[in-house]
């Protein structure tokens, strides 16, 4: 029987228990016998002040605590009215039986907060700062948080807890960068806030999955990331530019679609001073368009190239303080059409920047040098490997390969924009196959070589030379030369010397065929830096076709003769045994001096001449020549003038029919003592003329002659004199 009742003792006293705390942990009791105590312990806080109404006595089993619960509070905290909605208050179990009241948490559901409210609650938090950020970036948001305040044994503030959700947010969070239509959920403290769950707009760029992470121990540590998704046009994308400006690129992006993973890192001091930052950033762009601030423009016929198209590419970039990578693979076009497979890798550090890039290429290439073009069909393999640091220059790999045609060059470096050197060049196309390789020689060797456009290049107008550095001896061997007019030179040779980037000593020769050669020399004033260069050639045609002035001109020996001294050099110019054909502005001086016989030699087997002398003078900005001679059995003429940088040629001369200038010559018995015919009817003696205008619109003016001068009589007696 006692059994029995202690049994049922107990169970009741159990489910009494039980009971009670099932009601306290619900319901509650409701009371307001703590009023008047909590509220004057809470006043001991100093900071706080409370206002109840009834509340209820619960236990939270949670954190198996006794807290006390009221709806619409009156709080105030530092003078700052808080719109709360309901208020918990947590106390030690043990004091509150010897009416010792003692809080260790508030906790305390606020209201929805507008913008207004919610800068006015932010006069109290930590740091200041986050009062200006309020008050200033935040336009508009809906606000729905608690906050625990945990009280030490005096009752002043420990700590406290923030947490909750925004909705409907808007700020300006730089000039040109607004944040819109967000939401989020957050959690924070004397030393962190923590957001995730961040959904919005930036400038109409989709936000979405993004948390940010802010430590404010020592300044502030700010972690965050987010997915970043955008379809932006042309107009929508501008409001950007302004910011992209800073990261000094190459051009506007006028159109971006893809999807895109964020992560930002930033480190400010006590001062908010950036003290360190990272910026991570990868994903697939699916089209994008970017407009270049400057037109590419180059010497190998690409055209210009303004706007550069990506599709389906994969970017990841990094950016610090220290340090910028840029990763791409994916397509590119110039064209938005035919779009090619590209990658690159880059990495700047500091002054170094490294890149890795290969690249498909299908437009236009040409390398005059060696006469190379790509055909435009024709899709080309790129690969390239450079690094510059500040004012050095280093292309550590260049493969360019089209079918069979290739060229690879390692190691080329430049500094200060001038050639330093290169470790080995190879090039083989369709009519070029030889290497160059630097080491303590320059050695050029090879089967072939295309040297149709060289007198080109090398007639070239070049303000500054930029291989003043090199100081090294030479040797070229190339077994056959394609040269100009389909010429072909076998099994040429060279020997010299390059002493800051000019040649000094030059010995070579080569064959044309059939008896026919070209010995090049040239050597250095042991005293000076005069050169003395010699060529001779039993062929004239190649070495002449970038001359205009020679055009029509076929066969003949040439033998030119020049001292340089720097920039200024005077030559003499000495070709023997040769014809005019068909050449436009000869046939044009006789149609208008009206010598019929002579237009229709030039138009068919050609006006021969037995030797033509040219006396010239060069330096930078213009060629000067003092005497042009030439004597024929059909005409001689005598010729001066100049021609300056700018194209712009000026000459003046005489030409004479062979005929009449015989006859006059046999009837001298002393130079200069006559000037007239002495036979009736003998006609002009020939025509004076001028030549004058810019290149491709030269004006020719002619007048006829009854008189010779004495210095072109003089001349030609002269010649006769020496043939004989």
């Amino acid at each position: 029987m006692i059994k029995k009742i202690t049994y049922y003792s107990f169970l009741f006293l159990l489910l009494s228990i039980v009971f009670f705390i099932l009601i306290l942990s619900t319901t509650g009791v409701e009371t307001d016998r703590f009023n008047k105590l909590i509220t004057k312990n809470i006043a001991k806080s100093k900071n706080i002040k409370l206002k109840l109404q009834t509340i209820n006595f619960k236990l939270d089993l949670k954190e198996f605590s006794l807290f006390i619960e009221t709806q619409n509070p009156k709080i105030n905290y530092i003078n700052q009215l808080i719109p709360a909605k309901n208020i918990k208050v947590y106390i030690d179990f043990l004091p509150l039986l010897k009416t010792d009241l003692k809080i260790k948490k508030i906790n305390i559901s606020l209201e929805e907060l507008n913008y207004a409210e919610l800068n006015e609650l932010s006069n109290f938090m930590k740091p200041s700062n986050f009062k200006n950020f309020f008050s200033n970036k935040i336009k508009k948001l809906k606000l729905i948080s608690e906050i625990e305040f945990f009280l030490d044994k005096n009752g002043d503030l420990k700590n406290y807890i923030i947490k909750g959700k925004v909705e409907d947010l808007k700020a300006n969070l730089f000039k040109d960068l607004i944040l819109s239509n967000t939401n989020l959920s957050f959690f924070a403290d004397k030393e962190d806030i923590l957001i995730k769950n961040i959904f919005g707009e930036v400038n109409e760029i989709e936000i979405n999955n993004g948390d940010i992470k802010l430590n404010l121990e020592n300044g502030i540590k700010l972690n965050s990331n987010f997915i970043s998704s955008m379809n932006l046009n042309s107009k929508k994308i501008n409001k950007f530019n302004n910011l992209l400006k800073n990261l000094n690129l190459a051009g506007n992006i006028k159109e971006l679609n893809g999807d895109f993973n964020n992560s930002i890192f930033i480190n400010l001091d006590k001062t908010y001073k950036v003290t360190d930052y990272n910026y991570k950033f990868s994903g697939k762009v699916k089209k994008s368009k970017i407009e270049l601030f400057k037109t590419i423009k180059n010497n190998f016929n690409i055209g210009e190239i303004k706007q550069i198209f990506l599709s389906d590419t994969q970017v990841e970039l990094d950016i610090s303080k220290t340090n910028y990578k840029l990763g791409v693979d994916g397509k590119y076009s110039f064209n938005n059409l035919d779009f090619l497979q590209l990658e690159i890798d880059g990495n700047l550090k500091g002054d170094l920047l490294k890149i890795i890039a290969s690249f498909d290429y299908k437009d236009n290439f040409d390398l005059d040098l060696i006469n190379y073009k790509k055909p435009k069909s024709e899709i080309a393999k790129v690969s390239i490997e450079f690094e510059k640091n500040k004012n050095v220059f280093n292309l550590k790999k260049l493969g360019f390969k089209e079918k069979n045609n290739f060229l690879n060059i390692n190691n080329l470096k430049f500094k200060n924009n001038n050639f330093v050197s290169f470790k080995t060049l190879n090039i083989n196309t369709r009519n070029n196959n030889f290497s160059i390789q630097w080491d303590k020689k320059i050695i050029i060797k090879g089967s072939k070589f295309d040297a149709t456009n060289l007198p080109k290049i090398l007639n070239q107008q070049g303000t500054k030379n930029k291989f003043n550095g090199i100081n090294k001896q030479i040797e070229i061997e190339f077994e056959n030369i394609k040269a100009p007019l389909s010429e072909k030179l076998e099994n040429f040779r060279l020997i010299g010397e390059i002493k800051k980037g000019k040649f000094i000593k030059i010995s070579s020769k080569g064959d044309f065929g059939g008896n026919n050669f070209l010995d090049i020399s040239l050597k250095k004033d042991s005293d000076s830096e005069k050169r003395f260069l010699e060529i001779y050639s039993d062929l004239t045609r190649p070495l002449l076709t970038e001359y205009s002035f020679f055009k029509g001109l076929t066969g003949g020996k040439l033998l030119f003769t020049s001292l340089i001294d720097g920039t200024k050099s005077n030559s003499k110019l000495k070709i023997e045994n040769f014809k005019i054909v068909n050449a436009p502005g000869v046939i044009k001086l006789l149609s208008l001096a009206d010598l019929g016989g002579l237009v229709d030699l030039a138009e068919g087997e050609g006006l021969s001449f037995d030797t033509l002398e040219i006396d010239m003078e060069k330096n930078k900005s213009i060629l000067k020549l003092n005497e042009i001679l030439a004597l024929g059995p059909s005409m001689s003429v005598l010729i001066e003038g100049y021609q300056d940088n700018t194209g712009l040629t000026s000459l003046k001369g005489t030409l004479v029919p062979a005929k009449t200038l015989n006859k006059m010559i046999s009837k001298i018995p002393v130079i200069g003592n006559i000037v007239i015919p002495k036979e009736v009817g003998e006609g002009l003696f020939g025509i004076s003329f001028k030549m004058k205008g810019p290149k491709g619109n030269i004006k020719t003016t002619i007048n006829p002659i009854r008189t010779l001068t004495p210095r072109f009589i003089q001349k030609i007696v002269e010649r006769n004199n020496t043939s004989n």
